[in-house]
């Protein structure tokens, strides 16, 4: 793992950096399986993970030199192993940031629709070239980033191959937060420092019932929401939280 994605891990928060900069960190087979090993053992002690890029790319996609002639059912079988990696990064209940520079493109913007907080500097390159190369996507994007920016909007960049500025992906939703160039990580890390002072339970149940009750009929997703509001609100998470309030101090949750 340390050769393509190198870990740090300090006070509750893990980053993850993608470590292939003379590719522009180009997600290959070694890099997709580094992925799906960490974020199939997540350790206990972690409470947020930030992923960013070295060497001032996020990621610009699908490593196209590994590409090789393939059946249909093959095709098919790698995509579907990114289809299970990016959803180990969608449904972790351990909240994950994007701190995203430079190219996000592709596969790459398709890992960063993964993630649950995205921050972008002004600077970066958002764009789904596929469409130019006659291939279409494979790691999730026409399900994940459609629901960030509509169905619409996506068929539109990849059949021109269209490149959104940070400033851009901030108002269409491909960004939470903007910032300056190089100040991506920095913003990542402080607001993983916030989302890692929150109660574990309730960050797991905010992931986990919200991407559920979002595709589920009214009624049904109403009732759902009653059943998480009964099981965080009667648990320990929610006696330290009210006591903190009424002491007026922070709540210290383990």
């Amino acid at each position: 793992m340390a050769g393509v994605l190198t870990v740090t891990e300090r006070d509750g928060i893990a980053h993850l950096e993608l470590n292939r900069p003379e590719k522009r960190n180009a997600l290959n087979d070694d890099l997709i399986t580094a992925l799906d090993g960490y974020f199939s053992a997540v350790p206990q002690a972690i409470r947020v993970i930030v992923i960013s890029g070295k060497g001032g790319h996020f990621s610009s996609g699908l490593d196209l030199s590994q590409h090789v002639a393939r059946q249909p059912l093959e095709v098919m079988a790698h995509s579907r192993n990114w289809h299970r990696v990016m959803a180990l990064v969608a449904h972790s209940p351990v909240p994950v940031v994007a701190a995203m520079s430079g190219a996000v493109m592709g596969g790459g913007l398709e890992f960063a629709a993964a993630c649950h907080v995205r921050v972008a500097e002004e600077t970066v390159r958002f764009q789904m070239p596929e469409g130019l190369r006659g291939i279409f996507v494979g790691g999730g994007g026409s399900v994940r980033i459609s629901r960030l920016i509509g169905p619409d909007r996506l068929t539109e960049m990849m059949l021109t191959g269209r490149t959104y500025s940070g400033t851009d992906g901030e108002r269409l939703g491909l960004a939470h937060h903007l910032v300056a160039e190089g100040g991506a990580l920095d913003k990542a890390l402080e607001l993983a420092g916030r989302i890692a002072s929150n109660s574990r339970t309730i960050n797991g149940f905010i992931i986990q019932a919200i991407a559920q009750i979002s595709t589920m009929p009214p009624e049904a997703g109403l009732y759902a929401e009653s059943l998480t509001a009964a099981l965080s609100q009667t648990g320990p998470d929610a006696e330290e939280g009210l006591r903190a309030f009424l002491e007026k101090r922070p709540p210290n949750f383990r």
